[in-house]
């Protein structure tokens, strides 16, 4: 059976091979903390990969499909949009959790979200701003993005308006592009912690 041919398959086998390989590199002394830190990578990528696929080909494809009359936009916000999605909220909230527990166990969970008593005085406080970023970012994607695009692909099963709907296209899409531009520095927060700022 060839794990390549299904998506389990596929994240299964990279999990094991990541297993080993960290298990090897470390010759069995594992740090719980990069597993942590890994994990939080993994579905951070995930997330900001889906933010940016939805703002970089999502909607200037839709717009396009709307012009197009074969298979018109439908394609992608009846099949498409619903399960991308689905991983892009569940990621973000992997990722929030995952990131408050590398901090929890770095032990600087507290000192990272007040910015060293508002001292703003070590790199825990760019991790800091970064973590910041992020609980806005899901704030943003559960609050805004998600209850809005459930009304604009019929997922909440109510009929809305074409008003509403245009309302909730405008909230979703803002609310989507303020994460991207958020995302820039949160990144920037994330490697900075560990590998300096860029000046």
């Amino acid at each position: 059976m060839n794990p390549l041919k299904s998506i389990t398959g596929t994240i299964v086998s990279g999990i094991i091979l990541a297993l080993v390989i960290g298990w090897a590199l470390s010759s069995g002394q594992g740090n719980p903390i990069e597993w942590t830190v890994w994990f939080h990578v993994i579905v951070g990528i995930t997330w900001i990969g889906l933010l940016y696929y939805f703002n970089f080909v999502q909607v200037p494809a839709v717009g396009a499909a709307l012009a197009d009359k074969e298979p018109g936009p439908a394609a992608i916000n009846k099949y498409v949009a619903p399960r991308a999605l689905l991983w892009f909220r569940w990621a973000a909230v992997l990722t929030w959790l995952s990131g408050a527990a590398a901090l929890f166990k770095m032990g600087i969970l507290a000192q990272a979200f007040t910015f060293e008593s508002f001292s703003f005085a070590t790199n825990t406080s760019v991790i800091g701003m970064g973590a910041w970023l992020g609980t806005i970012m899901l704030f943003n994607v559960w609050v805004l993005i998600w209850p809005n695009q459930k009304k604009i692909l019929g997922l909440d099963g109510k009929q809305h308006s074409p008003e509403a709907i245009a309302s909730a296209k405008s909230v979703a899409l803002m609310a989507s592009r303020t994460n991207t531009l958020l995302s820039i520095p949160m990144l920037l927060g994330m490697t900075a912690f560990g590998h300096g700022l860029p000046f």
